[in-house]
């Protein structure tokens, strides 16, 4: 794809951070020199190598030096500790690590940025041509780890192929090579997803180092940009700052995922970019595209969407028997998005993907339209006073709320209740606990209802951009105690 890329767009503008510019052809050529001088390193097809960069040209060159050459990815995320770098290098059997310097590991061979900067200009400029099946691995993410140690999940050539395939016809359709890709969330999550759709279209990608709503706007106008992707929170954070009145945006797809967006925000959104969100659900086991909500479908809020063209997606019982419409239960999906297995481990492999279907732990329904509906994560369910509440019912709700940009519903360990429901949200500096919950106590049937809500600054997430609502109840755990 980037050698068919660089012959076809030679010398356009390819992928552009701080005034900084690789054309096609560049990119194609820095690909080579980084993959063979990794090679000639005494690295070997198959081995496993950590990238632990921030979001700039270098990151996005590192991340297909290694696919050219066989060398399997192992993504790591500046935001994550010390400790969970350990875990995924330790665990992957990583022998190389390219960072940025921020942290020191044991590694075999730890390569900083003068490094990969030196391979660039000094590597061997050949054409990378190291032969793999297409079920062969090219890259290892690992689960989030809200419920417990993150799981390494293979995945393979065929799978990227899909995912940029469910990209092209479903997500971000009829790319432009005028269009332009502004990445503004992690390249390390998701946003490195929209590089390839974009590349073999012959689009640029613009990269925005760390985000920040204003620059985020100011790059926005600047640059045209026609797509980007974010996270739910900082669509809120670009929708509440003041420059947005004055900027003009060419803005045709504002892509979004990882969480639940709150249907005020949504709207906003809207009215202020016109019907241009576009959500995604997937999971590491099935990056990105499980079900895609279009622009024109979003007066379905709360809905996770339709299934990609090329997905089956289902729900079923604890049997693993279909659902009929209507009737909630675990979402299976199944196509070549999969992942192969989970790294060094059968057993949780086999139970996932029982039956030839990834088993996802999330609940969800489908309407007679063949929208899917998500209710929460399996694993999530809380119980209070014998009935069953789903957190992410409760969050939409104080999402819904004036001054509300973030919300987590845990149950806290209760003698009478089993879980007792309890809140923390963040957002304006005004947001008053006392004051929400006697809004919730008309919003929401009574069991459902929060016994307590706190205001925090923030609340904790995984790299991905995920509230851990697990840390959020440990925290409220040791406080009670205290």
């Amino acid at each position: 794809m980037i050698r068919r890329a660089a012959q076809l767009f030679g010398d356009a503008p390819a992928v552009s951070c701080e005034g900084r510019t690789l054309s096609f052809r560049e990119f194609d050529d820095a690909t080579n020199r980084v993959g063979n001088a990794l090679l000639a390193k005494g690295l070997r097809p198959g081995d496993r190598v950590g990238v632990m960069l921030p979001n700039g040209i270098e990151v996005i060159v590192a991340y297909y030096a290694l696919a050219k050459n066989g060398l399997v990815r192992v993504g790591l995320n500046s935001r994550e500790t010390i400790r969970e770098h350990s875990h995924k290098l330790g665990d992957s059997g990583a022998r190389a690590l390219i960072g940025d310097g921020s942290v020191k590991l044991d590694i075999e061979m730890d390569l900083g940025v003068e490094d990969l900067a030196r391979m660039m200009r000094d590597g061997s400029p050949a054409v990378c041509a190291v032969d793999r099946t297409m079920d062969a691995p090219l890259r290892m993410g690992y689960t989030g780890g809200t419920t417990g140690k993150s799981k390494g999940v293979v995945l393979t050539t065929r799978g990227e192929v899909a995912e940029v395939m469910n990209y092209l016809v479903d997500y971000v359709p009829g790319i432009l090579r005028t269009d332009t890709m502004l990445h503004a969330s992690p390249i390390a999550h998701a946003s490195g997803s929209f590089f390839l759709p974009h590349l073999v279209s012959g689009a640029r990608s613009v990269i925005l180092p760390k985000f920040d709503a204003g620059k985020f706007l100011e790059l926005a106008e600047r640059e045209r940009a026609t797509c980007t992707f974010a996270v739910p929170t900082m669509i809120a954070m670009i929708l509440e700052h003041p420059d947005l009145a004055t900027r003009k945006l060419a803005l045709r797809r504002l892509c979004y995922g990882a969480a639940p967006i709150a249907p005020a925000v949504a709207e906003r959104a809207e009215r202020a970019f016109g019907k241009v969100l576009c959500q995604t659900y997937g999971q590491t086991e099935a990056p990105m595209t499980v079900t895609c909500l279009q622009p024109e479908d979003h007066d379905r809020v709360g809905s996770a969407g339709r299934p990609y063209s090329m997905v089956e997606v289902r729900v079923v019982d604890e049997n693993d028997n279909p659902l009929p419409t209507g009737e909630a239960g675990e979402v299976c999906a199944r196509g070549e998005i999969v992942m192969k297995e989970y790294w060094n481990n059968p057993e949780a492999t086999a139970k996932t993907l029982r039956g030839g279907w990834l088993h996802t732990g999330d609940i969800g329904r489908f309407d007679a339209d063949g929208f899917l509906y998500l209710v929460d994560r399996k694993n999530d369910l809380l119980i209070s006073g014998g009935y069953n509440v789903y957190p992410r019912e409760v969050e939409d709700i104080l999402l819904g709320l004036p001054g509300v940009r973030e919300a987590a519903v845990v149950g806290i360990p209760d003698e009478k209740w089993g879980d007792r429901i309890h809140a923390v949200v963040a957002g304006s500096p005004d947001l008053d606990g006392a004051k929400l919950l006697e809004t919730m106590k008309t919003a929401i049937t009574d069991y459902k209802r929060p016994r307590g809500i706190d205001v925090w600054p923030e609340l904790p997430k995984s790299a991905a951009g995920k509230i851990l609502r697990r840390e959020v109840r440990d925290r409220l755990v040791t406080e009670k105690k205290q």
